[in-house]
């Protein structure tokens, strides 16, 4: 399990207890995965873990809308944020659903036959351009699925951020996804758990509730809004491991982002040399698949623990999600 993580060294999923004991019970029954390092990353904070899992588990999940169609918008989003890991897990969680042929299209980089479906990837891969979501035509998904599309879509562009960051890319050993069959066989495994029917809310009690204010209203009241408020709360507690200059700094240049990847000069990152955290912030914000082992090293001391250096990503992360958030809620009280 451990060569599946960069830079932390999170404790087996057994030795588990609380509250991260009963996430993983929740993720092991409702997503059919044991141990998946997407989530086991998040270990060494609890309340991040917690957050991440809820989010995920009430949009794409327990949500309002199509578990294929929902899968399909989680990997354009993954497709657009360049998560090779999250791609591959998108593709093998299309053939749980049993829509093998659409599946195998986009593995070999087409588009789906059917028109609704290419029209939801497509939806999927926009929604990293902040305000480009809603666009000028009707969304792809019955307005009553919304909180369950948009959910997802942000649940992913913040796991596909740690991922890239903290995860190396191969989803199984010697990437044995890239098989067809595997990928196939993959899938089938996990099909009795993606096809049941999961109750919605049932992650909630792991949190500590949001204030009413801070959940969004493209929610519509579903768990989705308590789930994503809860997250926020988690992420944007990394802001305490940057000086006050930094978090400004860094704030400064998502509230500017248009969401194109940087150029290979990383035009407003400073050197790591210079301003490391916010180095590392604005990396895990807005290309983390560029972050080296001398970029956590420059920043990393003995004080700072895996707890820290997670919600260091976390909280850049989040900052790219709120920003992509941020234009949901403006035009979703629009229409």
């Amino acid at each position: 399990m451990s060569t599946s993580f960069r830079y932390t060294e999170p404790l087996p999923p057994k030795a588990a207890t609380g509250r991260t004991a009963e996430v993983y019970r929740q993720i092991s029954r409702d997503f059919g995965i044991d141990e998946p390092p997407t989530f086991v990353v998040l270990s060494a904070a609890p309340e991040l873990l917690a957050a991440t899992w809820a989010l995920t588990r009430e949009s794409l999940i327990a949500g309002p809308g199509g578990r294929t169609g929902k899968e399909l918008a989680a990997l354009g989003v993954s497709l657009a944020n360049k998560c090779p890991f999250c791609v591959d897990a998108h593709t093998v969680l299309l053939h749980a659903t049993g829509d093998h042929a659409v599946a195998e299209r986009v593995a070999k980089g087409h588009e789906p036959e059917n028109e609704e479906h290419a029209r939801v990837l497509a939806w999927g891969k926009r929604t990293r351009v902040p305000g480009a979501a809603f666009g000028d035509g009707p969304l792809p998904f019955p307005r009553e699925d919304a909180p369950g599309y948009l959910g997802t879509a942000l649940a992913f562009h913040f796991i596909n951020r740690v991922v890239s960051a903290l995860l190396t890319e191969k989803m199984l050993p010697c990437n044995m996804q890239r098989f067809r069959a595997v990928r196939s066989i993959a899938g089938r495994t996990l099909a009795r758990s993606v096809r049941r029917t999961a109750a919605p809310g049932e992650s909630l009690p792991l949190l500590d509730r949001p204030d009413v204010g801070e959940v969004p209203a493209w929610a519509g009241g579903t768990a989705v809004g308590d789930a994503y408020a809860a997250l926020l709360r988690a992420a944007m507690a990394g802001a305490g491991l940057l000086e006050a200059e930094d978090q400004v700094l860094v704030e400064q240049v998502l509230q500017g982002w248009d969401g194109e990847h940087p150029s290979h000069a990383l035009p407003g990152v400073p050197g790591r040399s210079e301003r490391p955290g916010a180095r590392l912030a604005l990396l895990a914000a807005l290309a983390p698949y560029r972050i080296t082992d001398e970029d956590v090293a420059a920043w990393r001391r003995p004080e700072h623990t895996d707890h820290c250096l997670v919600h260091l990503v976390a909280y850049g992360a989040f900052l790219a999600v709120d920003r992509i958030e941020s234009a949901f809620s403006r035009d979703t009280a629009r229409t």
